[in-house]
């Protein structure tokens, strides 16, 4: 009785055991398997914030570098614009001096002159300011005498600041010799190539 109620105990025991090793080792790989998945989207989720942060830190970077390249741009006009309307003083300021000297007197009648040998041009009028007109009248006069008797006249007009235009066939087409027109034609003639030798520079 004894033998068969120890049998008994003993193969209790070993059901026990086997039963507590079977559902240990199934806890145990459970929790393996639990703890794989949790490496596994823990390390996706690693992965995707380093790409989104990558993405983010090249749109950054492009973005910086775009602005850079913007404000580069922008000061490259900007100092192109300066130049620009340095040069455009500056001509202004000479061709000013050249217009408010007895060199206008000689622009004129060497205008005239040059005008005169057209065969079309018929009733030239030398078209100055008041100002301009009753200083230069007697040196012009004198260069152009022999002109006016061809059909050459002087007039007055206060609608533009130094210099002189030309009226042709009565007054059916104007030359602009103008100070403002002047020194915008210079301006228009040297700002390429201004333009042109900055770019080289850069």
């Amino acid at each position: 009785m004894e033998v068969q109620l120890q049998e008994l105990i003993d193969q209790i025991k070993k059901d026990g055991v086997e039963a507590a090793e079977t559902q240990a080792e199934a806890i145990l790989t459970a929790a393996k398997s639990e703890a794989e998945k949790i490496i596994s989207d823990a390390k996706a989720q690693a992965d995707k914030l380093m790409l989104d942060a990558k993405a983010e830190n090249e749109r950054t970077v492009k973005s910086g570098e775009d602005a850079l390249r913007q404000a580069g741009r922008n000061l490259l006009i900007s100092f192109r614009e300066s130049v620009s309307k340095e040069l455009k003083a500056i001509l202004s300021e000479n061709v000013s001096g050249i217009y408010s000297s007895e060199e206008l007197a000689k622009i004129i009648v060497k205008a005239v002159a040059e005008w005169t040998s057209k065969k079309d041009a018929e009733d030239l009028t030398v078209i100055l300011n008041s100002e301009d007109l009753k200083k230069l009248e007697e040196t012009v006069l004198s260069g152009l005498k022999d002109k006016m008797q061809n059909g050459v006249t002087l007039k007055a007009n206060d609608n533009f600041d130094g210099g002189f235009r030309i009226a042709v066939n009565e007054g059916g087409a104007y030359y602009d010799y103008s100070k403002d027109a002047v020194t915008e034609m210079l301006s228009a003639y040297l700002s390429p190539k201004i333009a042109a030798l900055l770019r080289e520079a850069e």
